[in-house]
């Protein structure tokens, strides 16, 4: 990736360019010293003057009011605001009238900034004042009294916070007076130039130490540029939070939003006083020191899938190449590309007016877009979802509207590839109003799933991602919380509360295999893959053994997974390299012959492979698929004796119910078990099961309740006590053993007659399916 820039031969401002502001994707307004207002058309290639500002009016910043909020466009658009050197900002319209001008502060307005969804505007001076105003232009209130001049001024995600420049210092204010303020030393030198990122959470700074840094919201270093040879004199974030372009003498620079550099110009323009990115991401307009304005389009996008590789060659162009037999096609589009996704077979791009879907190179699906600011394209097997500052759309490949899923307070414009998750059955959302919710949307009809009710976690969600494969009712999400440890859970749970288990924790990313369930991550430096993630369900003893671990040596620090297809992970580390690494391919064939039920094939890969951590992961397929006869060879390869006794166990259980009930049992889900005995009627086995786990209440409640079995319960009790010596202290069991006589002689017989029944009540099922199945 990198700017492809253009400059006029000639400066359009006679003094040096203060600072630029994009109307539309293809118009732009520059402001200088020289009192002149210019629109650039970028489609015409005309510049024009708007008006010549009062001889007293010296502008230094310009900022545009928000277009839309929540997908509705704004009615008070064709203004921005315009900050002086002679303490005032004006309210300016599109053609250049100035609607209102308001004493702000003694000395320079130094930044003026329109909060994300235009109702408030935030002023910071000379005089160190910074002061928040109403839209129309009244003070509503000063947040902040510095004793030095505040350079650069910025909103938070949610417009609830303030994030400025002191001196060397960088504080993040909070609107609430009582909320706690967050300080610290930032640069060596003063700060010039800040921005703050609504999809990402992430900060940027530049100053007078030549460098430019990263910052997560919490005030923590994630990364500091080398010295430049002269100060950071502007930077801006695109909107989507993937890049950021950074300006300084002679020198535009585009980087990653991990900090590592993607390009580097030096053009002939001075020092870069401002920077401006347009809606749709795809091109950076800035101030020049020397008058000019420069502008940037970004070119050379790769996009990666099997064999083949897309790179965007200019603004309406993409070239395809196989890299099999190096044949090459070119793709050429009406209007400039602003995203683009290659994934499961189907290459999808979206145009500034237009989405283009490919199967084959020659002939795209072509349909029409609402807004031309699409900020996220996902894929998965049978559907693609695009999003926009209206909302979210999922598409089938057809280019048929399937859903467009709409919940309350949806913000669309901040979400971003670890917010939102795409499967062929499912959306997963991360609530921005509170990061411990996830919502679950049906992708068909784009209703909230089951009963409506959101997945809810214990703490805040940084990333979610559905697993690809398998059918609807048996979906996974994977999810990473603050803490960066691994969840998994179902996302139909029928009812019940969802089970939420850990897998693994300091994962700093993760990615789903595009062809079978498998789960990989970067863990604490080292690149994990989870063979059987859902083993934690079945037999969470399984999960460490059915781990695949490669040692993060040939990774240099912070690699992060971009994609898992068929046996290959893509990494990018931490100084922008990738990375390719392989993974053995036999778990993804254990995985398909356990979808199709081909157990015997199964069982001679993993003869074949003689890996533990294969037999370990058919155990956990074949006990999820009631595959008894596979799961004691598997458990039995790995050293598991006692489950494989446990399995041969429920081979010889009379009934169903109570096979059913003890592989429940297997997998800890110990409620479940019980529930299912109860509904079949099997009291006693209901409470051989308490007994033989020790919940010893449970097992009397039962017992008493259906007026059953009482002497047995307080039978085992005594002979549990007194195997360890101790004396009943249990108030209720005291109180029945006055009333009830234990009898162990009475007991066998009862227990022999409950069996009994049991398997004539088996025989007597199994005699009327066989009827049933001959009719």
């Amino acid at each position: 990736m990198r700017l492809k820039t253009s400059l006029l031969q000639e400066p359009k401002h006679i003094l040096f360019n203060i600072c630029v502001g994009w109307t539309t994707a293809d118009e732009l307004y520059s402001c200088s010293e020289d009192h002149q207002i210019l629109k650039w058309n970028l489609l015409a290639s005309e510049t024009s003057l708007v008006v010549k500002l009062p001889e007293d009016i010296y502008p230094i910043d310009l900022h545009w009011f928000p277009k839309t909020v929540g997908g509705k466009k704004q009615n008070q658009t064709e203004i921005f605001v315009l900050t002086s050197t002679d303490g005032k900002f004006h309210l300016t319209s599109k053609i250049g009238r100035i609607e209102k001008s308001v004493e702000a502060h003694k000395g320079a307005v130094l930044a003026g900034r329109w909060n994300y969804d235009g109702t408030a505007l935030i002023t910071a001076g000379e005089d160190g004042h910074i002061k928040i105003w109403s839209k129309s232009g009244m003070l509503r209130s000063t947040l902040a009294n510095q004793g030095s001049p505040v350079y650069s001024v910025s909103w938070g995600p949610d417009s609830d916070r303030i994030l400025y420049t002191s001196g060397r210092q960088l504080i993040i204010k909070p609107l609430q007076p009582s909320a706690k303020v967050i300080q610290w030393k930032a640069h060596d030198g003063i700060i010039l130039k800040v921005d703050w990122n609504s999809v990402n959470d992430l900060i940027l700074s530049g100053g007078e130490d030549c460098k430019y840094k990263v910052w997560d919201s919490y005030g923590r270093l994630l990364y500091s540029s080398s010295s430049h040879d002269y100060p950071i004199t502007s930077l801006s974030w695109a909107p989507d939070g993937e890049v950021f372009a950074v300006g300084s003498y002679n020198t535009l620079r585009l980087c990653d939003k991990t900090g590592w550099s993607y390009a580097l110009e030096k053009p002939n323009t001075g020092s870069v006083f401002s920077l401006a990115w347009s809606a749709d991401g795809t091109q950076l307009a800035g101030a020049c020191g020397n008058g000019h304005v420069i502008f940037a389009h970004v070119v050379e996008q790769h996009w990666e899938w099997k064999n083949f590789v897309i790179t965007l060659t200019k603004r309406r162009t993409m070239q395809v190449r196989n890299v099999m037999n190096d044949a090459v096609d070119v793709l050429e589009f009406r209007d400039r590309v602003i995203k683009a996704s290659l994934a499961f077979g189907h290459l999808v791009v979206a145009t500034s007016l237009q989405c283009y879907v490919y199967k084959n190179w020659n002939t795209p699906l072509i349909f029409d877009l609402k807004e031309g600011t699409v900020s996220l394209i996902l894929q998965a097997e049978k559907h693609f979802l695009l999003v926009d500052g209206a909302g979210l759309y999922t598409f089938s490949y057809e280019g048929r509207l399937v859903s467009s899923p709409k919940f309350p307070g949806m913000r669309a414009d901040i979400l971003n590839a670890q917010s939102v998750s795409l499967s062929n059955d499912t959306i997963a959302i991360r609530d921005k109003s509170d990061e411990k919710v996830i919502l679950l949307f049906d992708v068909l009809t784009g209703k909230a799933l089951g009963d409506g009710k959101s997945l809810s976690h214990k703490l805040e969600v940084v990333e979610v991602a559905l697993d690809q494969c398998g059918p609807s009712n048996e979906r996974k999400i994977a999810l990473v919380d603050k803490n960066r440890d691994l969840y998994l859970t179902s996302v139909r749970h029928l009812g019940r509360e969802p089970k939420i288990c850990k897998i693994g924790n300091m994962v700093h990313s993760m990615a789903w295999n595009d062809a079978a369930n498998i789960l990989c991550g970067v863990q604490d430096n080292q690149l994990s893959v989870w063979y059987y993630p859902s083993a934690v369900f079945t037999d969470k003893e399984l999960l460490p053994k059915s781990l695949y671990i490669k040692d993060g040596s040939e990774f240099s620090c912070a690699p992060h997974v971009l994609s898992y297809v068929g046996a290959k992970v893509t990494l990018r580390q931490g100084d922008g390299s990738l990375v390719y690494s392989s993974v053995p391919p036999y778990p993804a064939l254990l995985h398909e012959y356990s979808s199709s039920a081909r157990w015997e094939d199964a069982l001679r890969l993993c003869r074949f492979a003689k890996e533990p951590s294969l037999w370990a992961c058919l155990a956990g397929m074949a006990m999820s698929n009631r595959e008894l006869k596979t799961a004691k060879v598997a458990y039995a390869a790995i050293g598991e004796l006692p489950k494989v006794q446990y399995i041969n166990f429920i081979e010889e259980l009379p009934s169903k119910e109570s096979a059913l009930a003890h592989m429940l049992m297997f997998s800890g889900q110990v409620q479940e078990a019980e529930a299912t005995l109860l509904q079949a009627g099997l009291i006693y086995q209901t409470i051989r099961v308490n007994i033989d786990l020790f919940n010893w209440e449970r097992a009397l409640e039962l017992a008493v309740k259906h007026k059953t079995h009482v002497d047995t319960v307080l039978a085992y009790r005594q002979k549990f006590l007194q195997k360890f010596g101790r004396k009943e202290t249990n108030k209720r069991f005291l109180q029945y053993a006055e009333g009830v006589e234990v009898d162990w002689e009475k007991i066998q017989a009862k227990i022999e007659m409950e069996l009994a029944k049991e398997r004539e009540k088996a025989a007597n099922a199994s005699v009327r399916s066989s009827v049933a199945s001959r009719r």
